[in-house]
């Protein structure tokens, strides 16, 4: 499992390291939100679609991020656009804590959501050029699970802050804390350099086509699928993880600290997740690996979420839960870098990562407002089942990549 590593080179390690504690502070930020939103409901008296809408205007806003982010990183550098991306997302986290109403909060939700976008783009295409092709899958997977670090850092703070502070200073504080990630920008800066195969392309003098070059002819279908695939996994994901604090806390009773055992299993099953589909997307394929994560992911979130169980169940089920859902995503960081040429591939892959979790941005508020005439359980099943669909479909209609060659 760990052989793959010893065959990085110092300069590999490095990058992976970098983008993995980039990734798990972006996690920490991000994550934050669904821990915070209980309260909120309660303290500002706001409806399940406001709470909805917080969470979507980050999402909408990470699209336009993530493709501003891949066009600036084709023209001048992923190192830099990542330090930018991750010192953004930082200091709007922190901001939020001085939110005052839910119009404040929606506007600096959507900031941050900018650069929140914008590092995931920066950082997987870097990622993906700086490793060598056969451990590509490995090494951009590893990086993945560091989001479930991440959501384990902020469920872990969540769960003392609510606990130990009054109510109204506990999710200011947890949005301060949110300052942290900056500390990585540092560490970028010192110890990463620009892949080879990128200062190769700049230092021939090739300058990156057009902002519409990734919808010209023998691109746009790839670009449209991408797309399509990333919808699928994004919006499966975002229902669950948006809505599954609430769910726990008002269709299941759990306090705030039954909670936090809870999606303590659900990250662990996470992180397992992100290691296992990062050595099967370079074992038995992208498309495979995809299909396999898809209907895993259906199956399990059907199984929590719509019968009546008892504790004992969901605590079970929430391993399996949180190893589809989340796992699903370590292949698509090496599937678009494989996808694009150099010259288009921060455009190409920021785009459809990022537009595609711009419309699945839409599902925790079309959730929170399905969930207003039917159950939550009934509608995070209804949206689950169309998402993973998708899915399936995009794997099956996308070529296969595994080792090609940038």
């Amino acid at each position: 499992m760990t052989n793959w590593y010893q065959d990085l080179d110092r300069h590999e390690r490095r990058t992976l390291w970098a983008c993995f504690g980039g990734w798990a502070l972006d996690g920490l930020d991000v994550q934050l939100y669904s821990f915070v939103m209980p309260s909120l409901i309660v303290l500002w008296q706001i409806s399940s679609t406001q709470a909805g809408l917080l969470a979507t205007s980050a999402l909408l806003a990470s699209a336009v991020g993530g493709w501003v982010a891949g066009l600036a990183a084709d023209r001048i550098g992923r190192v830099r656009v990542l330090q930018v991306t991750i010192a953004w997302f930082a200091l709007f986290t922190f901001l939020a804590g001085f939110t005052h109403s839910f119009e404040q909060l929606l506007w600096i939700r959507a900031l941050q959501g900018f650069g929140f976008g914008g590092e995931w783009a920066a950082g997987s295409v870097l990622m993906g050029e700086v490793i060598q092709a056969r451990h590509r899958g490995k090494a951009v997977g590893t990086v993945q699970s560091a989001w479930a670090v991440g959501w384990a850092m902020a469920a872990l703070l969540s769960t003392l802050t609510l606990r130990l502070l009054p109510a109204d200073w506990a999710w200011r504080t947890l949005f301060f804390l949110g300052l942290a990630p900056a500390a990585a920008v540092f560490f970028v800066r010192r110890l990463v350099a620009e892949p080879a195969v990128y200062v190769s392309q700049r230092t021939a003098g090739a300058t990156p086509p057009g902002i519409g070059a990734i919808f010209s002819a023998g691109v746009w279908r790839t670009t449209l699928l991408g797309s399509a695939l990333a919808v699928g996994a994004q919006g499966g994901y975002y229902t669950i993880t948006t809505w599954l604090p609430t769910f726990l806390r008002n269709e299941r009773h759990f306090t705030v600290l039954t909670t936090g055992a809870y999606l303590a299993v659900i990250i662990a099953g996470s992180f397992a997740g992100y290691l296992a589909s990062a050595h099967l997307s370079d074992h038995i394929g992208r498309r495979r690996n995809f299909i396999l994560f898809a209907l895993g992911s259906l199956l399990v979130v059907l199984a929590y979420t719509q019968p009546v169980i008892s504790d004992r169940w969901m605590l079970l089920l929430g391993l399996p839960l949180g190893f589809f859902s989340s796992g699903i995503f370590s292949g698509m960081g090496p599937l678009y870098t494989e996808l694009y040429p150099t010259l288009l591939r921060g455009s190409g892959q920021g785009f459809c990562y990022n537009v595609g979790r711009g419309i699945a941005a839409a599902f925790p508020t079309l959730v929170g407002g399905l969930a207003t005439g039917l159950s939550l359980r009934a509608a995070i099943g209804w949206f689950a089942t169309g998402a993973y669909a998708l899915v399936v479909a995009m794997a099956l209609l996308l070529p296969e990549t595994r080792g090609r060659p940038l």
